[in-house]
């Protein structure tokens, strides 16, 4: 059989597996050995699998994973999160949309904190959408700031998806994260200026707080500041030695994760069933991605064997006569098609092994590519009719939020990322200018 032939019906098994509801690690691991072992044997085949562990083992910055999973959850379930929007509340609440704009702040906070879509998602829809409903802002302005503001999550540092994509594109994380900075800063700003000149036109859609609310003495909103600032201090205790070259990545995340513990004892909210939960969930989530990185590991090991990635290089640019853009912007599309029913870690590891090499077969860098794969999977987080954030939030939305509000609430959101990743794809320094001033040292 051609080895495009058994690349085509690889994928075409995990794809069957995985709509039949297997975990994403297992079809993945599966067919990759099975293959293994029908191309090369019992010892080809066992050993692939032994080397892709081995090779996640002796990976060294996957120590980081745990540690910012750790730092995340510690933060969010000692409530220190709640200081922070009643922080925005207090200081923004007095503009048209301020409680909006107040809740992209939070969402880029909470990325910061955690690194996962997922969390902001919990954060936002939980503390975030009964305070703004209460507020008599409109319903599908706040559904969509919530699923928009925790998109960023995989974006901004220290994001745990690009963590997954240093991995299988062996790139080192260190730049991909300084990458996803001005990005991700500019996507929260766009989504800031959008809320500002549509409540600036449509004022019903943002109320402006009651005075009472407003009118707290100055030195409860500067505790409130000191409280909500607290998260920012973690942040730059744990970035700032990184940046300057004074520690390795794997120290300054264990220096984020002692310094979340070391605040939440501070502040007295370190209790038993905080930290066995934190302990728990950095648990449970570490292996799930430990499992999901050494099924990738193994399925692309495979691919290299077969030379599947120079086959479809050929496909695409000699018999189709496609250019390396073009080609660029079809990867694009398939993530968003693919993200209207996978998340993306299985988003990534389904294609990685042909994505990945083929975009350095096409003189792209790698880098850089990780930052618009990463913005692509948000958009396709929120594109109907079956994105990944769309059923997040109908699952943690009240009633009176219907599905169809939900849908109509992403467009003009999805419309601004958009935006942002042609920026981003036009302009490759958006992205690549902060790894080379720092690495460029």
């Amino acid at each position: 059989m051609p080895y495009e032939m058994i690349a085509i019906l690889m994928f075409s098994t995990m794809m069957v597996m995985l709509f039949t509801g297997q975990r994403v690690f297992g079809a993945i691991g599966f067919v990759a050995v099975v293959a293994a072992l029908l191309l090369w044997g019992d010892r080809g085949g066992y050993d692939l699998g032994f080397s892709a562990a081995i090779k996640l083992m002796k990976w060294y910055p996957l120590l980081t994973l745990p540690m910012f999973i750790f730092m995340g959850y510690v933060l969010s379930e000692s409530k220190i999160a709640d200081d922070l929007y009643r922080m925005f509340h207090v200081w923004m609440g007095g503009l048209s949309g301020g409680l909006a704009i107040g809740t992209i702040g939070l969402m880029v906070l909470i990325s910061a904190m955690n690194g996962l879509s997922v969390a902001g998602m919990a954060i936002g829809a939980t503390i975030a959408l009964p305070e703004l409903l209460k507020r008599g802002y409109d319903k599908r302005m706040v559904t969509g700031v919530i699923q928009a503001g925790s998109s960023l999550g995989i974006l901004v540092p220290p994001s745990v998806v690009l963590v997954l994509y240093a991995m299988i594109a062996r790139q080192p994380v260190g730049q991909l994260w300084l990458a996803g900075v001005l990005p991700g800063l500019m996507m929260a700003a766009m989504f800031i200026i959008y809320i500002a000149i549509r409540c600036g036109i449509t004022p019903s859609l943002g109320p402006v707080l009651a005075p009472e609310e407003r009118d707290i003495p100055m030195a409860e909103k500067l505790r409130l500041l000191r409280a909500g600032l607290l998260p920012l201090v973690i942040f730059a205790v744990m970035m700032v030695p990184f940046v300057n070259g004074w520690t390795s990545l794997v120290e300054s995340s264990a220096i984020g994760a002692i310094a979340a513990f070391v605040a939440a004892v501070l502040k007295r909210r370190m209790t038993r069933a905080v930290f066995e939960t934190s302990v728990r969930q950095t648990l449970a989530i570490s292996c799930m991605f430990m499992w999901i990185i050494l099924a990738a590991l193994a399925f692309g090991a495979v691919f290299d064997g077969l030379g599947a990635v120079k086959a479809i290089d050929d496909l695409f640019t000699e018999r189709l006569g496609l250019g390396p853009w073009m080609i660029l912007i079809l990867m694009q599309l398939s993530f968003i098609v693919m993200g209207t029913f996978l998340d993306d870690t299985a988003m990534l590891v389904i294609v990685a092994p042909l994505y990945v090499p083929l975009v350095g077969e096409l003189g792209f860098d790698l880098v850089w590519y990780g930052v618009l794969y990463t913005i692509t999977c948000q958009i396709a987080y929120m594109t109907p009719p079956f994105g990944y954030n769309l059923f997040l939030m109908r699952a943690m939305a009240p009633p009176e939020i219907t599905i169809r509000d939900i849908y109509r609430s992403i467009i003009p959101f999805v419309m601004v990322m958009a935006v942002a990743l042609a920026t981003v794809m036009t302009f490759p320094q958006v992205a690549l200018w902060l790894p080379e001033q720092v690495y460029g040292k």
